[in-house]
């Protein structure tokens, strides 16, 4: 007859065994899911990565362009400038009210100085508007 105490002692330790092997089944289940998400999160990192590199790198590769108005390049003539501010029948100093500048710096691109091209952009505006507009943003910025 089988020693009753090495039976139970045999029974106790199956039924351990079998109570863990199911708890740990769980553990790596959610174990092996979260791998996969980190996987999975570090090949998006990656890309990303490589996406930023590659812009990085096309706008060190950019050049400066000229600022453009509908697609094509600002002309500029400083005889231009000023035949339109005197068609615009401003002074130097409220043209230049127009462009944030002094009238000074009116003068000095009507005598050939090149704007900057904040103020080619700005120029290119004024060029569209009428005596009457011109005078009515002088006055508001006065």
């Amino acid at each position: 007859m089988p020693n009753i105490a090495a039976v139970l002692k045999e029974e106790i330790a199956r039924v351990s065994r079998r109570e863990v092997r199911g708890e740990t089944e769980k553990l790596k289940k959610a174990s092996a899911q979260y791998r996969a998400q980190i996987a999975e999160l570090k090949r998006q990192v990656a890309a990303l990565q490589k996406e930023v590199a590659s812009l990085a790198k096309m706008n060190r590769q950019a050049k400066p362009v000229a600022p453009e108005i509908d697609g094509g390049k600002i002309r500029w003539s400083p005889n231009r400038l000023k035949a339109h501010r005197e068609r615009l029948e401003l002074s130097a100093e409220k043209f230049g009210k127009l462009f944030n500048v002094s009238g000074q710096t009116v003068y000095n691109w009507e005598g050939g100085t090149r704007p900057g091209k904040e103020h080619l952009a700005m120029i290119a505006q004024v060029r569209k508007l009428s005596k009457r507009q011109a005078h009515a943003i002088v006055e508001a910025k006065a």
